[in-house]
């Protein structure tokens, strides 16, 4: 058995040049959903599934870069799908953003407010989260199928770990904003080399690093990231599969 995740989007806190912002596919047997929907992500999720086959949608926090491409899904499903009551789970403050933009969450999108002890089960998937240490609330979340375990930071500072969900994780997708040289600077986001150290200390199998700011060199990620984790870690890119 076999769970499946999908880069749909991954520049941090604002899309750089032709890129999108945070957003992917986990796909396992029975269920297909998507962790956050950053601009530009609904456009690539249709280069890998049709619309109407998304069981669910999981919003991570209420900053635009994770989920403001809601607003085009709801168009998608209101006149083009007819489709009605698509679960989504996130975060009171996303909601009410949502709420704000849309107009409305219904009858599109059948909302259930997150907190750090949902536990969620869509198809084989069952979901459980972590809030982390950012400026709003923010989940991280664990999803396992069948004994396989993929994890998503979301947006974290360095005051949140892995380590919270207390079980190995075969796979981690981390956000790494920035380098090293920005340590101390009072960001609540983590560097490549905070994101790598992190992921070891916590047992994590494989790391993958995210959410990199535009401006941050993906090569340089990728190698302080390793250093730090004791092995090679990857970087995530647009369309990149990651198969657990």
């Amino acid at each position: 058995m076999a769970v499946k995740l999908t880069v749909l989007g991954c520049s941090g806190s604002f899309p750089g040049p032709g890129a999108a912002c945070s957003g992917y596919l986990v796909q396992s047997p029975h269920a297909t959903i998507v962790v956050d929907l950053g601009s530009g992500t609904l456009a690539n999720l249709q280069r890998h599934i049709d619309l109407a086959d998304l069981d669910a949608i999981v919003l991570s926090h209420a900053h635009p870069d994770h989920w403001v491409d809601l607003a085009g899904l709801d168009v998608a499903y209101r006149y083009a799908q007819g489709r009605e009551a698509v679960p989504v789970y996130g975060t009171a403050g996303t909601r009410q953003r949502a709420e704000h933009l849309l107009g409305h969450l219904k009858p599109t999108f059948a909302w259930q407010d997150l907190d750090d002890t949902s536990h969620i089960s869509i198809g084989d998937l069952t979901l459980d989260f972590s809030a982390t240490d950012h400026y709003v609330e923010t989940f991280a979340v664990l999803m396992t199928a069948d004994g396989v375990r993929l994890a998503y930071s979301a947006d974290t500072g360095p005051g949140w770990s892995f380590a919270e969900f207390g079980v190995p994780i075969d796979l981690a997708l981390c956000e790494a904003t920035f380098l090293a040289e920005r340590e101390g600077e009072g960001i609540l986001h983590l560097s490549a080399r905070q994101a790598g150290s992190m992921a070891r200390d916590a047992g994590v199998d494989r790391l993958v690093l995210t959410h990199l700011e535009p401006r941050t060199d993906p090569a340089r990620s990728r190698a302080e990231g390793s250093a730090a984790f004791g092995r090679e870690v990857s970087v995530a890119a647009e369309h990149a599969v990651f198969v657990v």
